[in-house]
């Protein structure tokens, strides 16, 4: 793609976005980033208090469902925007799939017109693997169906076909990237990972859904933001690109990991629930298309993990306000009743 200078990122506070924002800066010297994000719940101004003064990063509080708040971020003009704007964890979506709707489809929409409108260059739409649906051997392509099986996966699954069908109808510029389960640094501890060591810290025991043998393929934040990027620069428009780790591992397995890298012991710390509604028991994607584009992955496994579970170790003050008020609600509805 041509040289770019000013980006907008939506969502750039989340636990992906905030991560993007900082790398493309780092690396992009002539680059601006706008980021519009609406602060909900898993949109954390600590995430990106680093870059504060820093005359190339503006921040917009908004919505993307709004497009006044589209329009204001957009302000004299861009040229990409990149997506990350989203309601993302399935048992949210189980509870309450509304808002999901909202987000991930409408937000989709009022960004693609924007970008329709104001003929910016290039749309990158962040998704995820699981829009696939249960794999149950093999790996996911990008030509195969979308099978979504969660109201969170449904929602992504629409947000894709609309960013598809633009491309179709109006030759807008659009990519998606497919990502694995990510970890690292700065993820809201609703997820597996980051739930699972800030209890591990505090000396409680983990939920574990079901067996534990539903297998993810999980893909350091680091590496899901560099393959974005890569996509950004040099995808294909009207294309899809998964980005996966190559990491394919059982729920299990990363628990015994995260216990015994916190010093704990399965016995003790180890808690079997009842499993998710509709659980899909296993994704896995092939990447060979984001690969021929040049993008790999480079954090090893079990560094990556290594260097997560510190990363929590040290940063308690990040954390630790948020395992209260909205989030131990959400964490009593969720888990008090299996």
């Amino acid at each position: 793609m041509s040289k770019t200078t000013r980006w907008l990122v939506t969502g750039g506070l989340g636990f992906i976005g905030s991560n993007f924002v900082r790398l493309a800066l780092r690396e992009r010297p002539e680059l601006e980033i706008v980021n519009l994000d609406a602060m909900t719940y898993a949109g954390n101004p600590a995430n990106l208090r680093d870059l504060e003064g820093n005359a190339r990063y503006r921040f917009v509080r908004g919505d993307i469902c709004d497009p006044a708040a589209v329009r204001e971020a957009i302000g004299n003009g861009v040229d990409a925007i990149v997506n990350f704007a989203a309601e993302t964890h399935v048992d949210r979506s189980i509870l309450d799939p509304e808002q999901f709707l909202r987000t991930d489809i409408l937000g989709t929409h009022v960004l693609l017109e924007a970008v329709r409108e104001r003929s910016i260059a290039r749309y990158l739409q962040v998704s995820t693997d699981e829009v696939y649906g249960d794999v149950s051997e093999g790996e996911s392509s990008e030509n195969d169906p979308l099978a979504p099986r969660s109201p969170y996966s449904a929602s992504k699954a629409g947000g894709d076909l609309q960013v598809l069908a633009y491309w179709t109808t109006y030759r807008t510029p659009v990519l998606i990237t497919r990502g694995s389960n990510t970890y690292g640094p700065h993820q809201y501890p609703e997820k597996l990972i980051p739930l699972f060591v800030t209890n591990l810290i505090d000396d409680e025991q983990v939920p574990v859904y079901g067996d534990g043998m539903q297998v993810r393929d999980w893909l350091h934040v680091d590496d899901h933001a560099r393959g974005i990027m890569h996509v950004l620069d040099r995808g294909e428009p009207g294309n899809a690109y998964n980005i996966g780790g190559g990491n394919s591992h059982t729920n299990i397995e990363i628990t015994r990991r995260l216990v015994n890298g916190c010093g704990r012991a399965m016995e003790t710390h180890v808690r079997h629930v009842t499993d998710r509604e509709g659980h899909d028991r296993r994704y896995c994607v092939s990447s060979a298309k984001a690969r021929a584009l040049g993008w790999a992955p480079r954090v090893d496994f079990e560094e990556g993990i290594r260097t997560t579970i510190e990363w929590y170790q040290m940063n308690e003050a990040w954390w630790r306000p948020l395992k209260s008020g909205e989030f131990l609600a959400y964490y009593k509805r969720q888990y008090a009743h299996r």
